[in-house]
């Protein structure tokens, strides 16, 4: 399976630590696709020209994520400032979102982007990717959207995009059963094959064309649950798009977040603050980035 994620890429500033991790949707995704498998894996989006980007295009360099692609705008990367509870949970505290590069600049795709992203056999969205406007020209692919929590979407948000799209995920620790039976049926009925609704140590409820399913998370030391979410989608699209089985999908994905779980950031690579400016890139190869 090939796999591009199209949308945001932050760095994640643990307060508690004063350590910058990357991060983002799309970027999480696109490695938690390629680690387990994936024959290649993109990132496309819009990237800022400072340090933490540079700490961002670097990490995902060593992951062999593709950033062909991607732009690099002139301003400051994306930063959600976070602080980490004793039990692992993370708390949000405030992003730079009025000042970020991709809050100032939309992606507009060009024939070029089309035609690269047409060599992929799953597009990936999310609610943060801020490319709506994008999602008619992209019908011919299969494509998997994010939707994130219950306050980030709403009755016309679901019909706006559910027609484009093939998989639909959704963060549902919040909803009732009964909720996410009525949600899971309206989606399916706006044209959508797979939606999955996970609920952090709850079962997550998948259906498949109406199928549905509850699977168990895992038992993991919980450390941090940043990106777990993430790494439950990365995982159950490379794994269900090659082997066409739900439960060995969810069983994977499980497994990654489980694992994502017992460490720090959506995927590693924390760098203190303080010294981010003091870094060499220079033992590292970045994939070129165009315009």
């Amino acid at each position: 399976m090939k796999l591009i994620a199209i949308g945001d890429n932050v760095v994640d500033y643990y307060q508690n630590q004063n350590v910058l991790y990357p991060g983002g949707n799309a970027v999480n995704v696109a490695v938690a696709a390629k680690r387990i498998g994936a024959a290649s894996s993109a990132y496309l989006g819009i990237i800022g020209n400072d340090e933490a980007a540079e700490h961002i295009t670097n990490c995902l360099a060593s992951e062999n994520i593709e950033l062909y692609r991607s732009r690099t705008v002139y301003g400051e990367s994306g930063k959600a400032t976070v602080s980490i509870t004793e039990d692992g949970d993370r708390i949000f505290i405030g992003t730079n979102k009025g000042t970020r590069v991709q809050s100032l600049v939309k992606l507009s795709l060009t024939e070029q982007d089309i035609d690269y992203i047409n060599q992929f056999d799953l597009v990936h969205m999310s609610v943060n990717s801020e490319t709506e406007h994008e999602l008619s020209r992209l019908a011919h692919k299969s494509i998997s959207f994010d939707f994130s929590t219950s306050n980030r979407w709403n009755e016309e948000y679901l019909k706006q995009i559910c027609p484009y799209i093939e998989f639909a995920f959704f963060s549902g620790s919040d909803l009732p059963l009964e909720d996410i039976d009525v949600l899971i049926e309206e989606v399916h009925q706006l044209g959508v094959k797979v939606v999955g609704v996970t609920r952090g140590e709850k079962p997550a409820v998948f259906s498949e064309e109406g199928r549905r399913v509850e699977h168990q998370p895992l038992q993991t030391t919980v450390i941090d649950t940043m990106g777990a979410g993430d790494s439950f989608i990365g995982t159950f699209l490379s794994v269900y798009y090659d082997h066409h089985n739900l439960i060995t999908a969810l069983y994977e994905a499980a497994k990654a977040a489980a694992k994502t779980c017992r460490c720090h950031g959506a995927f590693g690579y924390g760098i203190e603050e303080d010294f981010i400016s003091q870094v060499s890139y220079t033992e590292t190869v970045v994939p070129k980035i165009l315009m």
